[in-house]
């Protein structure tokens, strides 16, 4: 038998770890006292017997912890403070290719690759491995009925795995300069997996797909501007309502602008109706409605038409980056949407100023920006922005065709045949036509394009349109983020598409970040050179955008030459900090160097009060107007709407401002209904409702409840839990993008309660609620004991494999631990049998009484324990 002590250790080690796992009442905190102090007391007196005992060897379970891997529990033998690790457990752990003899006496295989054999020889007492022999002393190495032990100090001189010892702690600590298999299988498949993140190629347990209903309104997007003028008190009234929907399963938006004062237009509303299937190879986007046609020719106003279109929506892999940059609101923030895909965000500085490095992918992308200040408000406009390259995949082909009629006032008829070819990697053409009835110097232009890549970090683009113009654009960027492009673009004398008298525009942009410490910055010089017919029109702009510490700044220089002109030059100056009790300070000046004046300041204050609400003043003078603007302000952000009003002084004039805006979602088959303050109009929402499961079906029925403490992490969006149903909301989703949701059930009250499915793969359907039904299985636990009887010995078995069974199919596997107890946690409620491994009782010439033990998991809130068990095993002889 084994020492005493270690059964000791073994014993409060047993109760340590159940108190800590399983109990969570109040008696539970003086048993764990209890353990914690028996073995802190015991341990010198465990030591000394250990001493004094005589030297046979019984199993203990001890942890075994490899750097940059891991631990797990094994069954070792301990004799003397010394433990000996079973062969074939560690090197399976480590991915070591092994092979265990029938009768326990020998290991083979090769280590690390396949010409490094080893065998390690307990019949002669050695171990054979890199052609050299290892000659071990008697005891060295110890067969059982299941395993082969070896000495873990052995590890180390032969294998370079040096195995730390502490009886005190029953662990070991594996530690190895080597890069063994199991780290490099780990490496790879992080490596594997964070590739697949970036491609969008997640494994999930389940997917939820598209949703097409026939007919489906539930989002509304409003808002509500009314202002006074006090000297004629003249009232003006805008209104804004959007309307977001599903029509024969495609996305539906209509926007109403309604003004007091000013009679209907129709130009100023908007509408479209568009159907997205990306697996469909032909047709992956069909649109009607007010469509956004990309031109040659100048069109200012809407189209009202049909778009059709084999582009998917989904982001596609890139191949390099090409610089955005522009002005908004100080202070807010810029985030970047690649085909309805976010890529990432800016804070814009002091003066609005703000630059991306857009990613450039495959194919015909839509990018597009939105706007958010400092404090939540959004401005609805949306940019489209036109990138100049357009690279496919080799031999993929992309067409986009539209027509309509443009609401000018003149009818106006147009057309347009966009098609793009992959001639190879590095080499895109493009070509088609475009038709625009009233365009005088031609009403048909066909056209011819390319990109080309000359260089990991060269591009060329360059396009020609038949008797309009003839473009052509470089792009240098260095690896330290400098960019250098230049383009021209030579147009047809005589040519009417364009709105301009052009004959040629030359510009050129030199783009550099500036890094020090404590500092950093962005630089953009841009020239441009503009021939006319008289004359040349050049302007020149130096811009430098930074931040040191708490404090934004920029500066911006504009000058403008014209030939026979004096030139004209000034400077844009704005820096802002939050300082005095997190009040944001923005100070902007403008000064002409010609004319060496001032030519006017402005000084904002933006302050946080009352929570959600926000307190705003600012005070501006043009010095050569002589004219003097005063402001002040205050919003309130409601979990429902944002209201807000204000008072602006601007010389003799005064006017009173009142604004309210907000967003509704509502699902007719649920009932749920919700508002906010962000655009719900043309966004994805999911919510997600998990429920006890507690007759295991994965559906929910009418009598189980709803479950706290589910924790979502999801590649997008925003996500708000409701605490009073338990439910989780996510919304602000891009339309027709998969988002990854990621389940962490570790704030459930209950060890039983369990997840089958954690990682699920949403479509997210437009101006659509979607429901994500997460059934949590309340989990049966069943335990028992497997011993080995000798004659009137009898004592715990462990390495057995228990095999659980549900109608004569196993659906579960455990292992004994070294005192013969097994434990297994995860059945849902149903009738079930256990029996041990029919297989490893051949090998070892063993059988089992009984053969078959059955058992039944009952129906329970709380979760099932069944922990009675009982097998007796015995060699076939006896």
């Amino acid at each position: 038998m084994i020492y005493r002590s270690v059964n000791i250790i073994q014993s409060i080690k047993s109760i340590h770890y159940k108190a800590f796992a399983y109990d969570t009442d109040h008696s539970c905190f003086l048993i764990r006292v209890f353990a914690c102090l028996s073995f802190m007391l015991a341990a010198p007196c465990l030591n000394k017997a250990a001493a004094q005992s005589n030297h046979e060897y019984e199993e203990v379970s001890v942890n075994l912890n490899v750097q940059r891997i891991g631990e797990i529990e094994i069954a070792a033998l301990i004799r003397d403070e010394t433990a000996y690790l079973p062969v074939g457990d560690v090197f399976d752990f480590l991915h070591i290719k092994n092979v265990v003899s029938v009768k326990m006496d020998t290991v083979s295989g090769s280590f690390m690759n396949p010409q490094a054999k080893f065998i390690i020889d307990k019949t002669h007492n050695r171990i054979l491995y890199a052609d050299k022999t290892y000659d071990l002393k008697p005891g060295d190495l110890i067969s059982s009925p299941t395993n082969l032990y070896l000495r873990s100090d052995y590890f180390g001189p032969v294998f370079g795995l040096t195995c730390t010892f502490s009886f005190r702690n029953l662990s070991i600590t594996l530690s190895t300069e080597l890069e063994l298999p199991v780290i490099r299988e780990m490496r790879q498949s992080q490596m594997r997996a964070n590739v697949n993140k970036l491609k969008g190629n997640v494994l999930a347990d389940t997917t939820i797909g598209r949703s097409y209903p026939l007919f489906h309104f539930g989002t509304a997007d409003y808002s509500i501007i009314n202002s006074t003028y006090d000297q004629s008190a003249q009232q003006t009234t805008r209104i804004g309502l959007g309307l977001g929907g599903i029509i024969a399963g495609g996305e539906t938006n209509m926007v109403f602008n309604y003004q007091n004062n000013a009679p209907f237009s129709e130009s100023q509303q908007y509408y479209l109706w568009r159907l997205v299937d990306n697996e469909n190879p032909l047709v992956k986007q069909l649109s009607a409605g007010k469509i956004y046609g990309q031109s040659i020719a100048s069109i200012y106003a809407p189209i009202v038409g049909v778009q059709v279109t084999n582009t998917p929506t989904t982001y596609r892999r890139s191949f390099g980056t090409y610089t955005i940059s522009n002005y908004t609101e100080p202070n807010w923030v810029v985030e970047l949407y690649v085909n309805g895909v976010l890529i990432t965000y800016v804070k814009a500085d002091a003066s609005g100023f703000y630059t991306f490095n857009a990613p450039l992918v495959y194919g015909n992308s839509m990018i597009k920006l939105r706007f958010y200040g400092p404090y939540g408000e959004e401005r609805s406009v949306i940019q489209n922005i036109s990138v100049p390259f357009n690279f496919l995949p080799r031999h993929d082909f992309e067409y986009t065709a539209s027509t309509g009629v443009v609401e000018d006032g003149r009818q106006s008829r147009f057309f347009r045949l966009s098609n793009h070819y992959g001639l190879s990697t590095n080499v895109t053409i493009g070509f088609g036509t475009e038709y625009l009835s009233t365009i005088a110097s031609g009403t048909t232009i066909p056209f011819f394009n390319a990109s080309v890549r000359l260089l990991s970090n060269l591009f060329f683009s360059g396009e020609y349109d038949y008797n309009v113009q003839t473009k052509a654009l470089l792009n240098y960027q260095l690896s330290s983020a400098t960019q250098l492009e230049l383009s021209d673009t030579w147009y047809k004398k005589g040519q009417t598409a364009i709105s301009n008298t052009y004959l040629e525009d030359r510009k050129a942009i030199l783009s550099f970040p500036v890094r020090t410490a404590g500092f950093s910055a962005y630089s953009r010089i841009t020239l441009e050179q503009i021939m006319l017919q008289n004359t040349t029109y050049t302007t020149a702009q130096w811009l430098l955008s930074g931040a040191f510490g708490t404090y934004s700044a920029g500066v911006n220089t504009y000058g403008s030459f014209i030939a026979d002109g004096n030139p004209y030059i000034y400077s844009d100056f704005s820096i802002s900090t939050r300082t005095l009790k997190n009040i944001l300070i923005t100070q902007h000046a403008q000064y002409e160097f010609v004319g060496k004046k001032l030519v006017g300041i402005k000084t904002e204050l933006e302050k946080r009060i009352f929570k959600n609400g926000y307190l705003n003043a600012s005070f501006d003078r043009n010095f050569n107007s002589k004219i003097s603007n005063a402001e002040l302000g205050f919003r309130y952000d409601f979990s429902y709407a944002q209201a807000g009003a204000s008072i602006r002084k601007s010389g003799n004039l005064v006017n009173y401002l009142q604004s309210v805006r907000g967003s509704l979602i509502y699902d007719s088959h649920t009932d749920y209904f919700d508002a906010n303050i962000r655009t719900s109009v043309g966004k994805g929402m999911v919510l997600v409702v998990p429920f006890l499961d507690l007759n295991g079906n994965g559906r929910r029925d009418p009598n189980e409840p709803k479950v706290p403490g589910l924790k979502v992490r999801v590649n997008g969006g925003r996500v708000q839990e409701n605490v009073k149903d338990t439910t989780i909301r996510i919304t602000d989703l891009e339309a027709f993008a998969n988002y990854i949701l990621e389940l962490d059930p570790t704030a459930f009250d209950r060890i039983a309660w369990q997840l089958k499915k954690k990682v699920y793969s949403v479509a997210a359907d437009p101006n659509f609620l979607k429901i994500v039904e997460v059934p949590v299985m309340v989990s049966g636990e069943v335990s028992g004991r497997v011993t080995l009887r000798n004659g009137a010995d009898e004592k715990g078995m462990g390495r057995m494999l228990v095999s659980i069974f549900n109608a004569h199919v196993m659906v579960a596997r455990t292992v004994t631990e070294a005192d013969g107890y097994f434990t297994y946690l995860g059945l849902p409620p149903g009738a079930y049998s256990a029996q041990i491994d029919a297989a490893q009782l051949e090998k070892l010439h063993l059988t089992s009484l009984p053969a078959e033990v059955p058992f039944t998991i009952a129906r329970n809130i709380d979760g099932s324990v069944v922990d009675n068990l009982y097998f007796v095993v015995r060699s076939k002889e006896e």
